[in-house]
């Protein structure tokens, strides 16, 4: 089954460090946050990548296509021009990189990728970890039998909640769970026919397509409880840095 992650926006929340690189490719402990979120999904034996690159779209392919000489030991003879990898510790990823335009839209990214997605596969954003079971959401995805499911989250509140009674505060809880409202955290699994309801490169895949399959019954909510948090600001590049640094990041789930 493929994974297909959307990774070609401009990032401009972000803009300290995607005026370098695309959002993608911004790390975290070392890494892109797109290979934490790749090394997610592999945790449960997906493999088989698509990256809808975009803006800078180079960077990340000069990054793959090296990533096996990055982490390998090579013998090089010089005068003959043989080249030998001898050994690595690379993960076993198939990486297809399409290059869909610097502005096109989401779905029209996804669009783009209609000849490589011909059975389910899953989609997510190229910004966002978390700690959500792939093995079960894929199980709730056929047992529903719809055309796609989204997962749900209740994203953590930026500021502590004060709870009161009259003018005494009666209780404090630091960054609670939001408003309790659910927002899609990505982490879509879809059927090929999603791709039907994308028109052309200015679809937005979060708008139209997404609205239609609500229409006509066909999007599955699945509600995910555990950590989730997307990069869109330098704060939240921090924080993740900080539960990284820490030895706790709730979304390394490999080992």
């Amino acid at each position: 089954m493929k994974v297909v992650i959307l990774a070609g926006g401009l990032g401009t929340r972000i803009s300290e460090e995607s005026h370098l690189r695309p959002k993608p490719m911004v790390e975290i402990g070392g890494k892109p946050i797109l290979w934490h979120i790749m090394k997610s999904y592999s945790t449960h034996g997906l493999t088989d990548f698509v990256i809808l690159c975009g803006y800078k779209g180079h960077i990340i392919k000069d990054y793959f296509t090296n990533y096996l000489l990055y982490n390998a030991d090579v013998s090089v003879n010089l005068g003959t021009g043989e080249f030998n990898i001898l050994n690595h510790d690379a993960e076993p990823w198939r990486i297809t990189m399409l290059n869909t335009g610097e502005l096109t839209q989401t779905g029209g990214r996804l669009g783009y990728a209609r000849p490589h997605l011909t059975e389910t596969f899953c989609l997510t954003y190229g910004d966002g970890v978390s700690d959500v079971d792939v093995t079960s959401l894929l199980d709730f995805h056929f047992a529903e039998g719809r055309q796609a499911t989204v997962t749900a989250v209740q994203p953590t509140g930026r500021y502590g909640s004060i709870e009161m009674d009259g003018n005494a505060a009666s209780g404090f809880v630091e960054k609670p769970a939001g408003d309790h409202s659910w927002v899609s955290g990505g982490f879509f699994v879809c059927e090929p026919s999603v791709l039907d309801h994308i028109e052309g490169s200015e679809t937005i895949w979060e708008k139209e397509p997404l609205q239609r399959l609500v229409r006509g019954g066909q999007l599955s909510v699945y509600q995910h409880r555990g950590f989730w948090s997307a990069m869109d600001t330098l704060r939240d590049k921090t924080y993740l840095e900080g539960l990284w640094s820490s030895g706790e990041a709730p979304w390394k789930t490999w080992t």
